[in-house]
């Protein structure tokens, strides 16, 4: 038996096969449910994911969003949700780093099987990090994390934190005390003159940063919308990032899980701009802006239309979920038994078979873009040459017909299992190979193909000799109807 694929992170499209099998036809019929249940939500995942990482970094302006300069680094866990106050204004900040995303799918995902397939399959398609710790551990994915709303809320008083204690950053590994140091910041003891809005913060809050900071000082992240985002939690984290400067450390960030995203992120922006002048602490400019609650594709298009300063998107529920398209209809169909082509007809034109057995090669043009996916008849066709026109023609269309001069051709079906007479066996990618593969394809796709709304279709053709064969079968097998 041999079994040819597509390579794992390749970009496929309408009747190229995905997976070619040649064997017995009873085993053939076996592995029907098996192969398909493998293929069919990877392929849905990796696909919803890289959609949600296109419209996340605005591929269709191909432009920054609006929003404050950050840096590179992956966090956070939870999705609670609690209302905040969005009362903030918006303003522009134009930042020219690329927004990452982060699956937090795990609590919503069809089972802890599901759970982890999400996670290497939304890896695959572009995501940077995920929150499930087993698929960090078994996979090698990046993960991150922070605090749950339970954490803040399991604090009540400053009293709880009074000796908590923290070693400086530096070679003498002194111990201090975090609270005195960050009273110090927010009564202006210390004449940094932060405002009176920094002492009317939520006293738990505060405890609940102090205690975190004391636990992880080099991943200080924090979700601050549990009682009032910009008016306390984001005040709240500030202090404490100022001492964990000062002790030679530099926090990461926040979170938002709830309120208008836009609007919050955008003030949570402006109060970090502003304490990186007034305190000159250049890293609150590099800060995250995590934000999550429930995002879509949707939900990213409409974030670039508002302008935001959101660095990085949780995506839990609608990414393992698939909410667009619950299900990919991948079919596994007989094309060729003993030699002869088999053919399968239907009055929808996107179920009718290309029979026989076929191969399919991509070609590329001058600036290294795909031109067309052509697939040829195994036993009639020589596989297309760089430099050499070759003719392909629209399987459905009689006058469809184009000329195409590669200049690069790749073959896209790799032998993966069984014996071929010239071909050795494909070694399978590893999950970063197949991440930066479709990376790549989507960075050097053709103009119009990844746009969020209509599209353009990228043409998948035939060989002259597939389509005078296809013709003839067609003819031969489709019933003539009688009118009477």
């Amino acid at each position: 038996m041999q079994i040819h694929a597509l390579s794992q992170g390749m970009l496929a499209f309408p009747r190229v096969p995905l997976v070619v099998v040649a064997g017995p036809l009873g085993l053939g019929q076996l592995l029907e449910t098996t192969l398909l249940t493998l293929i069919n939500y990877p392929s849905l995942l990796a696909t919803n994911a890289a959609r949600m990482v296109m419209r996340a970094q605005d591929f269709d302006n191909q432009r920054p969003t609006n929003k404050h300069h950050h840096n590179n680094k992956h966090h956070n866990n939870n999705n609670n949700s609690d209302s905040s106050n969005s009362s903030s204004p918006r303003f522009p900040q134009q930042c020219f780093k690329t927004p990452k995303c982060i699956e937090f799918g795990l609590r919503r995902a069809q089972g802890p099987d599901g759970g982890f397939s999400a996670s290497k399959y939304a890896f695959v398609g572009g995501f940077a990090a995920t929150s499930n710790v087993l698929a960090g551990k078994n996979l090698g994915i990046p993960i991150s994390g922070t605090h749950a709303h339970a954490f803040v809320q399991s604090y009540l008083s400053l009293d709880e934190v009074d000796d908590l204690q923290l070693a400086k950053n530096n070679r003498t590994g002194e111990m201090c005390t975090l609270l005195p140091f960050v009273l110090q910041y927010r009564n202006n003891t210390n004449g940094s003159n932060l405002g009176e809005a920094y002492t009317k913060t939520n006293d738990g809050e505060l405890a609940a940063f102090v205690a975190y900071a004391s636990a992880f000082p080099e991943s200080f992240l924090c979700l601050v919308d549990t009682y009032d985002t910009l008016n306390s939690g984001v005040l709240n984290f500030c202090l404490v990032a100022l001492v964990l400067d000062d002790l030679g450390y530099t926090s990461m960030g926040i979170r938002l899980d709830s309120g208008d995203l836009a609007a919050l992120s955008m003030g949570a922006a402006e109060i970090f701009d502003q304490l990186a002048e007034s305190q000159q602490r250049p890293f609150f400019k590099d800060l995250d802006i995590v934000a999550s609650n429930d995002i879509n594709e949707k939900t990213l298009l409409q974030l670039n239309q508002q302008g935001h300063a959101i660095t990085i998107y949780g995506i839990g529920t609608n990414l393992v979920t698939c909410q667009a398209q619950p299900a990919l209809g991948c079919v596994y169909k007989l094309v060729e038994l003993n030699g002869k082509p088999r053919l399968k007809l239907s009055h929808d034109a996107a179920k009718v078979l290309i029979p026989g057995l076929k191969r399919a090669y991509r070609l590329f043009g001058d600036d290294g873009t795909p031109l067309v996916d052509l697939l040829i008849k195994v036993d009639q066709d020589e596989p297309p040459v760089v430099g050499k026109p070759v003719l392909c023609r629209d399987p459905f269309a009689e006058l469809d017909r184009t000329l195409v001069t590669p200049t690069k051709v790749v073959p896209l079906h790799k032998l993966y299992h069984g014996q071929g007479d010239k071909e050795e066996l494909a070694t399978v990618a590893s999950l970063q190979e197949s991440k930066d593969l479709v990376l790549d394809q989507l960075k050097h796709a053709p103009s119009g193909l990844l746009r969020s709304e209509r599209p353009k279709p990228y043409p998948v053709m035939v060989s002259d000799n597939l389509y005078s064969f296809l013709h003839i079968m067609w003819q031969d097998q489709l019933p003539v109807k009688e009118l009477s």
